[in-house]
C-alpha cells in the first residue's frame, strides 16, 4: 500500500483527505491519505520519521511551509517562492519510483500550479495579461510567481505596502504598493485575492466594487464560503469568476500527479471536494 498524507498544525479541518481518497478509489490505487499534526519543534523528526516509515509523499500546510524548506531539496520554483507544500520521498522526486530512505526528499510548491491551472480551466489566458494580486503572504507569493512565470505583468497590492514592494522585487518585472494602488484593477485583466478577507466576515471584500469590470477574470483564494462577496460583485460586473475551491483542488491534482506519475481524475476529486464543502 502507498501512503500519502498531510502535515500541519492544526489539520483537523483539512479537505485534502476526501479529495485524494476519491482519486485512489477512482483509479483503483492501493493507497491511503492520512493526516499528521506534530508540534512545531518536532517537524524535523516528523519528516525524518515519514521518510523512515516509507511514506511516499506529504502535503505541507500552516505553519510548516517555510520551515520545511531546510529539510528538503526544493525545486527551483519552491525555492523562489520560499515555501514548500508538497514533499516526494521516492527516488525520482515524484512518480512511481521505489521509496529510498537515504536521499533528501524533494520539495515542491503546487499552490502556484493551482493558480495557473484554475485560470486555464476557465479558459483565461495569462500570457500578456495585466494582473493584480491582493496580498503578499504565502498565497500571494505563490500567485505572483505563478502569474509572472505564465507571462503576466504583475502588481501586488498589500495592506503593508513595504511587504508588497519586497515581494515585487523577487518577482520578475513586478511592482508593489499599498491598498491605495487597487485602482490598477480598472486596467487589469486578471485579479487574484490571496488574502483571507471574505472568509471570517463573508460580507467583507478586499476590493471596492467600482474597480471591477467585464474584462476581468477574478480568482478568490477563499473557499469558505464558496461564493464570496468579491465573486458576487465581480459576476455582477460581468467578470469571469473562479472560486477558491478550484485553486485548492488543482494544487492537490498537481501533487497527486507528482507523486504517482498518473493523470489525476479531476472530476472525481472535484466532486468529493465540493460535496464536503457543501455538507
Amino acid at each position: 500500500m502507498h501512503v500519502y498524507g498531510l502535515v500541519g498544525n492544526p489539520v483537523g479541518h483539512s479537505l485534502s483527505p476526501p479529495m485524494h481518497e476519491a482519486a485512489y478509489e477512482t483509479l483503483g490505487l492501493d493507497a491511503r491519505y492520512v493526516t499528521f499534526e506534530p508540534e512545531p519543534s518536532a517537524l524535523a523528526d516528523a519528516i525524518a520519521g515519514a521518510d523512515a516509515l516509507g511514506i511516499d509523499g506529504l502535503n505541507v500546510t500552516i505553519p510548516f511551509k517555510q520551515d520545511v524548506l531546510e529539510l528538503v531539496d526544493p525545486d527551483p520554483l519552491a525555492a523562489r517562492i520560499g515555501a514548500v507544500n508538497t514533499i516526494a520521498f521516492d527516488d525520482a522526486g515524484g512518480g512511481d519510483g521505489e521509496h529510498v530512505g537515504d536521499t533528501t526528499p524533494k520539495g515542491y510548491n503546487t499552490d502556484a500550479a493551482g493558480v495557473t491551472r484554475a485560470f486555464d480551466r476557465h479558459d483565461v489566458h495569462l500570457d500578456g495579461s495585466n494582473a493584480v494580486v491582493v496580498g503578499a503572504g504565502g498565497a500571494g507569493r505563490a500567485a505572483a510567481f505563478a502569474l509572472a512565470d505564465a507571462g503576466a505583468s504583475v502588481h501586488v497590492a498589500n495592506r503593508t505596502a513595504a511587504k508588497a514592494v519586497d515581494l515585487a522585487t523577487d518577482v520578475p518585472d513586478a511592482t508593489g504598493g499599498g491598498l491605495d494602488s487597487l485602482d490598477r484593477i480598472r486596467d487589469a485583466t486578471v485579479l487574484v485575492n490571496a488574502t483571507s478577507v471574505g472568509m471570517e466576515a463573508p460580507d467583507e471584500t478586499p476590493v471596492p466594487a467600482e474597480y471591477l469590470h467585464g474584462d476581468l477574470a477574478v480568482l478568490d483564494a477563499v473557499y469558505t464560503p464558496i461564493e464570496t462577496r468579491l465573486l458576487r460583485e465581480a459576476a455582477d460586473a460581468g467578470a469571469v469568476t473562479i472560486d477558491g475551491a478550484w485553486m485548492l483542488l488543482l494544487q492537490g491534482v498537481e501533487a497527486f500527479e507528482l507523486w504517482t506519475g498518473r493523470d489525476a481524475p479531476v472530476e472525481a476529486m472535484n466532486a468529493a471536494l465540493r460535496d464536503r464543502l457543501t455538507a
